[in-house]
């Protein structure tokens, strides 16, 4: 008999903050509380640099406190709030001790890159639930995270389209072993594409995504395939698996987001359309499944789901990835490090396509190797791994 799930006036709603609310999976998480504000509150949100959209989401969601990142925005903030009695702070300390807030049950963090590291480890030492959209904290430190987090009791739910999907997979498999994780990827814009022809690509190029709509470094990281090898590495912290237990194949439609394969050879897989704001609510609402109007996966219109061995001597990143990730210790930090200074320097219109996985595949030469890696060694890799990495391109 299926049962929906009864919620009542007396079922406290879920507090969450917002790590990078103004971002677009924040953005996305925020549409998703605004359908069912009967089930979650807002306790914090926070931003980098958008104080106008930080205020104007503040405003609509009341929440007890916010963060702006940027000090020159606090005033700006404050002037705009305080009619609302709502609590500003500022700077990225900020940002990482508002997660010990005791009226919060659960933190979303949606930062980019290795800045969600810090403030996620408060969240899992304070006990708090993680909703992690922020890849880069596992694949930087991922030993360091999941141990801490079994050591606190802290539930860790994906929100990142594939591992969301594996996540849902495996619900109600826990006693089943795992033979293997498949990874889909949409190829990017530039699939199919040789070497040449993706040396004079332009940035503009490089942002046209064929199926999804990120930030602009996710966007950039999927054209590269790199975004896939943070995925591979995420994966196996996130479900304690081994190197060899995580493959990835394009698959362009970008409607089968996941694979299972369990040891009897059965392949359980997540299909949906295109839709981040399925994950996120997947994660917020979890273990119950909330009623959405999303747009629903029409298997009429799709009468063809095609996938194919990744290009990996064309898209070396996805190569270097696995590399990474077989080496283990601080190397998945060393490239996640190369990796964000030569996107941002793609971006910057200073180096081209190409030249991204070159330096990360430099830096995992040129930096030291730590096989058991403390929190204060990835920081020191982080650092020295950025300096490399512009001493290259410059």
């Amino acid at each position: 008999m299926n049962t929906p799930y009864n919620h009542t006036q007396d079922t406290p709603r879920k507090r969450i903050a917002i790590l990078g609310s103004t971002g677009s999976i924040g953005t996305q998480a925020l549409e998703v509380i605004a359908l069912h504000e009967e089930f979650f509150e807002v306790e914090v949100l926070t931003a980098n640099r958008n104080a106008d959209l930080l205020i104007e989401q503040a405003v609509r969601f009341k929440p007890n406190a916010v963060v702006i990142a940027d000090r020159n925005q606090t005033a700006k903030v404050k002037a705009a709030l305080e009619p609302l009695h709502i609590k500003v702070y500022s700077g990225d300390s900020s940002v990482a001790s508002i997660v010990e807030m005791e009226t919060i049950d659960l933190v979303l963090t949606a930062l980019v890159g290795y800045s969600g590291l810090l403030p996620t480890i408060r969240a899992i030492e304070s006990g708090k639930t993680i909703a992690l959209a922020n890849k880069e904290t596992l694949v930087v430190a991922g030993d360091l995270v999941t141990r801490l987090a079994r050591e606190k009791g802290v539930n860790i739910f994906p929100i990142d389209s594939e591992h969301s999907a594996i996540f849902q997979c495996i619900t109600g498999e826990f006693h089943n072993r795992i033979e293997k994780v498949i990874l889909t990827a949409s190829g990017g814009p530039f699939r199919g594409k040789t070497r040449e022809e993706l040396a004079n690509v332009t940035c503009a190029e490089a942002l046209k995504h064929p199926n999804w709509n990120m930030g602009s470094k996710v966007t950039i990281d999927s054209a590269t395939l790199m975004n896939k090898g943070l995925e591979a590495i995420e994966a196996k912290w996130l479900f304690g698996l081994e190197p060899s237990q995580v493959e990835v194949v394009v698959h362009p439609q970008s409607i089968i987001h996941s694979m299972v394969q369990f040891e009897d050879g059965s392949i359980k897989a997540q299909l949906s359309l295109p839709d981040m704001r399925l994950p996120i609510q997947f994660a917020l609402a979890y273990p119950v499944r909330l009623k959405a109007d999303f747009p629903r996966f029409d298997v009429s219109r799709y009468p063809s789901l095609t996938f194919e061995q990744p290009d990996t001597k064309t898209f070396r990143n996805l190569a270097l990835a696995f590399e990474a990730l077989n080496r283990g210790g601080n190397m998945p930090c060393v490239l996640n490090a190369a990796n964000e200074v030569a996107v941002r320097c793609f971006l910057e219109q200073k180096i081209g396509f190409l030249r991204m996985p070159e330096v990360v595949e430099q830096c995992l030469t040129k930096m030291d190797y730590i096989k058991n890696p403390r929190f204060e060694d990835y920081m020191e890799t982080d650092r020295k791994t950025r300096i490399k990495a512009l001493e290259l391109i410059n």
